[in-house]
């Protein structure tokens, strides 16, 4: 994405958005965590969320019970918030989670990955909060960097990729250069994040909660072009809101892109059934592909 001057739009929501930070991480980090996840719940309606929340429910789960629907529009935002105030919160946030466990059958699999000075491609979904398995990670000694794909406001875009910079580098744009970076990256045994769980109308057409829904193969395709691991990866909030279990899912095997992907995919799927509100419901991912 090439650089483009912001608007006058781009700076007052930018001005809005870091007015509030800065206001809530006047708090102490036990007061301030919820208290962002509050102040997001409240605002979730005039956002827009309540609604994109209720629609993509009637889509993947149709059967959820009109109470189930008004939690979980209620406790999305309360998630995001949270995760907000949490990256937002620096050293404080990095302090909390840098030195957790790594759970799960993957964990064993990057530990000897990271040992031999093997690469891995680390599958995310926009699920708990994917920056607190990068703190976790890294606080092992491990090289992980991220792919991320800069956002429309180039103010926003600039303070938050600062921001998660802190939390763990590198970071590697969508970008020709940034493409070229991640790859050397790999090749030099790093661990490299993708996402995989937002619509890509050039992806694939595999299905996710039953439903069609264009999927990034990238993931799956860039483990194989560099024979590394493909580790799905986790960090789920816990019930006091505050704390994080990191879970590592076992590798998925290497087939096909499409299989490999279908893979990441059902396993998404279960994650968010066992934790519905620390899903992101309020993307668009159920959308046909682009002609």
């Amino acid at each position: 994405m090439k650089y483009r001057e912001p608007t006058l739009s781009d700076r007052v929501s930018n001005a809005l958005f870091v007015a509030v930070m800065r206001l809530v991480q006047r708090l102490p980090y036990e007061r301030r965590i919820p208290a962002a996840g509050r102040m997001v719940a409240r605002l979730a309606p005039v956002l827009g969320f309540t609604r994109k929340i209720r629609e993509n429910l009637a889509i993947a789960c149709p059967d959820l019970s009109e109470d189930e629907i008004k939690r979980l529009q209620r406790e999305m935002p309360d998630n995001l918030g949270r995760m907000l105030a949490e990256i937002y919160s620096g050293e404080e946030f990095v302090a909390r989670v840098r030195d957790l466990p790594i759970e799960g059958p993957g964990a064993e699999t990057l530990e000897a990955a990271h040992r031999e000075g093997r690469p891995v491609v680390l599958a995310a979904g926009h699920f708990g909060n994917y920056d607190a398995w990068r703190a976790a990670l890294a606080g092992r000694g491990y090289r992980v960097g991220a792919i991320y794909r800069p956002m429309n406001n180039p103010l926003f875009n600039e303070q938050y990729v600062s921001t998660i910079s802190a939390i763990a580098e590198p970071l590697f744009s969508r970008s020709r250069r940034g493409l070229g970076d991640m790859i050397k990256f790999l090749r030099d045994g790093g661990m490299v994040a993708f996402g995989f769980d937002q619509h890509f109308s050039k992806g694939a057409e595999l299905s996710f909660f039953g439903l069609p829904a264009f999927t990034p193969l990238s993931a799956a395709e860039m483990a194989l072009k560099m024979k590394a691991d493909l580790v799905p990866i986790y960090a789920v909030r816990q019930p006091d809101g505050l704390s994080f279990r990191i879970y590592a899912d076992k590798p998925v095997p290497h087939t096909d892109p499409e299989t490999m992907t279908q893979t990441l995919n059902d396993g998404l799927e279960e994650m968010i059934l066992k934790h519905m509100e620390q899903w992101l419901w309020i993307h668009r991912r159920w959308k046909g592909k682009r002609k």
